[in-house]
């Protein structure tokens, strides 16, 4: 069964999507079946993996208002070694957010889309949108665990707390399963006394739930979106590539680290 992981940030410009869509290249090279999911309005995976959304005739929102199958809208995205599969979205998601907010199982519809699906890979990222809202709410019920993308500044620390605690009441309602996958610092300036002491305040109250890969800014890393292509594809050799393939190693040990705890108990 593949691995369900939101990639949720309440904080707009962490390099959310950013993670998303070069973390599941990354394992996605690795030989790991991978299935990369928009359900943020504003469409940034689906437009950075090379997908017009203009051209798109169904989406992620006809699948959560229960008008297509998840199976029907899957893309391959053909990156040579790296690639893997995406469900696009595109404005309208705004709309059947709207149009949600009065179904009954609203927070489930997504669990519920994923469920024939789910075997057929072996990881599953979900692209929330930067908001607490019922998208996001969608995503953490249908996910094993939230991996949590955050700029080393002050204001991102107070974000931090609201999600945590959102979390929380997701797992204390809807989904007793959901954890913390990891919390990815990005954006990194180690020259900045700012960015060395917010990290060091993360690894003391987080510990091991802090990734200790870090990726740094990149302007190959920036530019990739344009070029339609994840910055593995675009540039290889930049220092954002080699930091989503040390991070796609650092989540392959740590699964590998659980399997046989998991299996105890």
């Amino acid at each position: 069964m593949g691995r369900i992981i939101a990639v949720a940030n309440q904080k707009g410009g962490v390099g959310k999507t950013t993670t998303a869509v070069n973390l599941a290249a990354s394992l996605a090279a690795t030989r790991r079946r991978v299935l990369l999911i928009d359900i943020d309005p504003q469409s940034n995976a689906t437009t950075g993996s090379g997908i017009d959304k203009r051209k798109l005739s169904t989406t992620m929102a006809d699948v959560l208002l229960g008008e297509a199958a998840l199976a029907e809208i899957v893309q391959t995205l053909d990156f040579n070694q790296a690639s893997f599969d995406i469900a696009p979205t595109s404005g309208d998601l705004t709309t059947a957010e709207v149009r949600l907010v009065t179904e009954l199982g609203r927070e489930h519809r997504l669990k519920k889309a994923l469920e024939p699906v789910v075997d057929s890979y072996d990881y599953i990222f979900i692209d929330c949108p930067p908001a607490l809202n019922l998208l996001t709410v969608n995503a953490l019920s249908a996910a094993d665990g939230v991996l949590i993308p955050m700029q080393c500044e002050y204001y991102a620390l107070e974000g931090l707390s609201a999600l945590t605690e959102t979390i929380q009441r997701i797992r204390e309602t809807v989904n007793p399963r959901l954890r913390i996958e990891g919390i990815l610092r990005t954006l990194y300036d180690p020259r900045s006394n700012l960015t060395s002491d917010v990290s060091g305040q993360l690894i003391m109250h987080f510990k091991d739930q802090v990734y200790r890969t870090v990726i740094p800014r990149n302007v190959r890393l920036a530019e990739a979106p344009s070029h339609g292509a994840p910055v593995l594809i675009y540039d290889r050799a930049s220092r954002g590539a080699l930091a989503y393939l040390a991070l796609a190693g650092e989540v392959l040990r740590r699964e590998q680290a659980a399997a046989p705890a998991a299996a105890a108990s």
